[in-house]
């Protein structure tokens, strides 16, 4: 890589559209890389505004981060991803969000009766927990469909 193509990492910020902190958890996340120059410093390719418009693109569309970091894994780590690369990874997205918004229109409609009331019908609330028997997979609410948690 031509070094008049790197990048610090305040303009990669800059023009990236995110902190300078973010930049760096991105990099510990591994969803970008850096190299270091003579002085040590952080510098990142021209492609590295692209992967994080991608990691940007998958929040907005409520994927974790490491489901982004999946999907970003199956690019390339030296250049930019081509449109054939975010059609493949838009396909895998593209069925993730479809599952979460059926899961969560399932949940919409099947609650719309009892939000927020707090009444646990234990003959028609679909997420009654009778005895606490959910308490062993932890705190929060564990009855929400299993589609919406893969």
């Amino acid at each position: 890589m031509d070094k008049n193509d790197l990048l610090p990492i305040g303009e990669v910020a800059a023009r990236s559209g995110v902190s300078v902190p973010t930049v760096r958890f991105y990099e510990e996340r591994g969803l970008i890389a850096s190299v270091r120059n003579a002085g040590n410093h952080r510098r990142y390719g021209r492609h590295v505004l692209r992967r994080i418009a991608v990691v940007r693109a998958g929040q907005r569309f409520g994927l974790s981060l490491g489901e982004i970091g999946e999907a970003l894994a199956t690019l390339p780590d030296d250049h930019p991803p081509t449109k054939g690369d975010w059609a493949r990874l838009s396909k895998v997205w593209h069925a993730a969000l479809t599952a979460r918004i059926d899961a969560l229109v399932e949940v919409r409609d099947g609650l719309t009766g009892c939000i927020g009331c707090g009444c646990l019908s234990m003959t028609s609330c679909p997420i009654y927990n009778p005895e606490d028997a959910h308490a062993a997979d932890g705190p929060g609410a564990q009855r929400w469909p299993a589609a919406a948690r893969e």
